[in-house]
């Protein structure tokens, strides 16, 4: 029997499902806790795939995918609720990949965010950075700070996202939700454009090139808050590629523009729990301080380290420092523990202790 898309995003809906992956040659593969599972139905052949992409998409995003031959948008699908898709061709025939997009934003609990995370949310300008690889619940956090913003201050608040994963309601703030090829050509448009619509906060889905990044930094700077995404994996490294993207003549206005708009960076990663149900959230927090500032005004993100090591009672915490705390909670395993370290001596002596 060849499954229909609904049945296909529903099947994904009912497991628990993060992404479902349709590929030429297997049945529908949904990612459970983290681990790939197929359906029990017949494999998806090239006429079915171009079927189900015919499904998905209008005529605006058919000519988009036939112009660029891929293509990010979201979908809200009656029964199923918004999800996004991804579709590539691989050998001459689409696919794609969708990720199942949550109904409700959880709790900070539920996420396992730290609780400076709502403190930073209160700034009244300035520059958020949330950052980490590919799929570690970045849109995640950042959809959970808009919506405590939204329930708690009465402003105007833009997101730019490619594409718009969750749909967030007016409530005591004004909400506009702008997707990249949609409702804009490219983030650095939509984020000059932005500047002229009388925002409180903006939301830059991800910060990818220089145009985008110099923009967030003159809005961060001029009063509003700005929180943003970065395909980084520490503080120190996303400050030196924030900089880098630059002309080297630039770069020492950027470390400025930099060291006084910026107010925070958290970086993340997914890691799987001991009870093997699911993943847990481990969490580097880096509060700029006075001290701080200082280091990026002077180009020194590498001591960024050793002023994070101390500041505990500004919330702060190094990556290798949440790994161990999680894995003498026994959220995590000693492996995952030492795999995801950058000093996997740091987790031997902190769990030894």
């Amino acid at each position: 029997m060849k499954p229909t898309l609904d049945q296909i995003l529903k099947g994904g809906r009912d497991l628990g499902a993060t992404d479902i992956h349709l590929v030429r040659g297997l049945a529908p593969a949904y990612r459970v806790n983290g681990d790939i599972r197929l359906a029990s139905c017949e494999p998806l052949d090239e006429e079915r795939l171009r079927a189900l992409v015919g499904e998905l998409l209008d005529e605006k995003h058919q000519k988009i995918l036939e112009e660029r031959w891929q293509l990010c948008f979201s979908r809200h699908w009656p029964g199923v609720g918004r999800f996004r898709a991804s579709i590539y061709f691989h050998g001459g025939c689409p696919e794609m990949s969708i990720r199942v997009s949550e109904t409700r934003v959880r709790n900070r609990t539920e996420l396992s965010l730290p609780p400076v995370v709502d403190e930073l949310t209160r700034k009244p300008n300035g520059l958020i950075l949330v950052t980490g690889p590919t799929g570690m619940g970045k849109t995640t956090t950042l959809n959970y700070m808009v919506d405590l913003i939204n329930r708690e201050r009465r402003c105007k608040i833009v997101t730019i996202e490619d594409p718009v994963e969750f749909a967030h309601e007016n409530r005591s703030s004004i909400i506009v939700q702008q997707e990249v090829y949609t409702d804009t050509p490219s983030f650095g448009a939509a984020l000059t454009h932005v500047l002229r619509q009388d925002p409180d906060v903006i939301v830059v889905g991800e910060m990818r090139d220089l145009e985008t990044i110099s923009t967030a930094l003159v809005a961060a700077e001029t009063g509003h808050l700005v929180l943003a995404t970065l395909h980084t994996p520490d503080a120190a490294q996303t400050i030196q590629r924030i900089y880098s993207v630059f002309p080297a003549e630039q770069q020492n206005h950027i470390l400025y523009q930099l060291s006084n708009s910026l107010q925070a960076i958290i970086a993340q990663q997914l890691l799987p729990r001991a009870d093997g149900h699911g993943l847990t959230l481990a969490c580097e927090v880096c509060v700029v301080t006075p001290a701080i500032r200082n280091l990026i005004r002077n180009g020194e993100p590498h001591l960024l380290v050793n002023e994070m090591q101390t500041g505990r009672k500004y919330q702060m915490v190094l990556m290798d420092a949440a790994l161990a705390d999680l894995y003498n909670r026994g959220e995590i395993t000693y492996d995952t523990a030492m795999s995801a370290a950058r000093d996997p001596q740091t987790i031997k002596i902190k769990a030894a202790e």
